[in-house]
């Protein structure tokens, strides 16, 4: 495992949002659920489409393209058109400091 990046601030990120980071030359997407930050694969596995870009509620994250649904918290596949689920990326808080562990 790699040392923790930097990728946003917890002021960027309001509970019930996405937001959209590329760091190490990987998409992510950065969820607030309940004041509890989650960095999962930021790209759609079904056609590409930007996950930060979608719609949160609770838990589960919509993709914008295609509609196809993500438990953020494990990247569990709940609905399609997708035929598979996200990776999940270890968060560290530093402060308001969100940092990714990437492999």
């Amino acid at each position: 495992m790699n040392d923790p990046i930097l990728v946003a601030n917890l002021g960027d990120v309001q509970p019930g949002t996405c937001i959209h980071v590329e760091v190490g030359g990987r998409e992510l997407a950065i969820c607030n659920v309940d004041g509890k930050i989650f960095a999962i694969d930021g790209e759609c596995p079904h056609a590409g489409g930007p996950l930060g870009e979608g719609s949160l509620d609770g838990g589960t994250i919509t993709c914008p393209w295609h509609g196809a649904c993500f438990d953020v918290t494990s990247g569990e596949l709940i609905s399609g058109p997708a035929d598979e689920g996200l990776k999940t990326f270890p968060v560290l808080m530093d402060g308001d400091d969100i940092k990714i562990a990437l492999p």
